[in-house]
């Protein structure tokens, strides 16, 4: 690396560096997000809820937005490389299948069981996650996520980017045709 790219490179800011005129303690508690000051966002995902009611659950962020696209959070901490929230899935209710193409997502689920459908270039593998199961998919695998459980499913969801590109669903799936709001 030339010494010109590494001035660049240190003359960047990134949401990680020490606000101008911030304190230790300013700083340090910039980068805190409490469940207490978070609530669940129930219209996140609203479009796909307003065509079918299964689609309906909420996403609490708390680092970067997720693949949502809420930029209108500023309650967040700021990430360069990824994004973490939380997420329930009511009983009977699901996660459209859809696919990141730049970014690997992984789900973490906290409770709740849940039925995951990866499906890429025509072949298709099924699994049931349940409390502290984890998985990473990659990115261009299509992921389905379907609470088959009794109760709300908790989980949480990290993605490989500050701000991946927005997630899109099988061509031949009824959400792949609306507009998002």
């Amino acid at each position: 690396m030339s010494d010109m790219s590494q001035q660049d490179l240190h003359a960047t800011k990134r949401s990680w560096d020490k606000p101008e005129g911030a304190s230790f303690e300013q700083w340090m508690d910039g980068r805190i997000a409490r469940f207490s000051t978070r609530k669940y966002d129930w219209n996140a995902l609203k479009f796909q809820a307003d065509y079918d009611q299964k689609y309906r659950r909420a996403q609490m962020r708390y680092i970067g937005t997720g693949g949502t696209g809420v930029s209108s959070d500023t309650a967040t901490i700021p990430s360069e490389h990824f994004t973490f929230s939380t997420m329930i899935i009511p009983a009977g209710h699901e996660g459209p299948p859809h696919v990141h193409v730049d970014v690997e997502e992984v789900f973490f689920v906290l409770r709740g069981k849940l039925k995951l459908v990866l499906e890429k270039d025509g072949e298709r593998y099924e699994t049931i996650l349940t409390d502290r199961d984890v998985v990473s998919i990659p990115p261009g695998v299509y992921r389905e996520e379907i609470n088959i459980g009794e109760e709300d499913a908790l989980m949480c969801v990290m993605l490989g980017a500050a701000k991946p590109i927005t997630p899109t669903y099988p061509p031949e799936h009824p959400l792949a045709k609306i507009k998002r709001g």
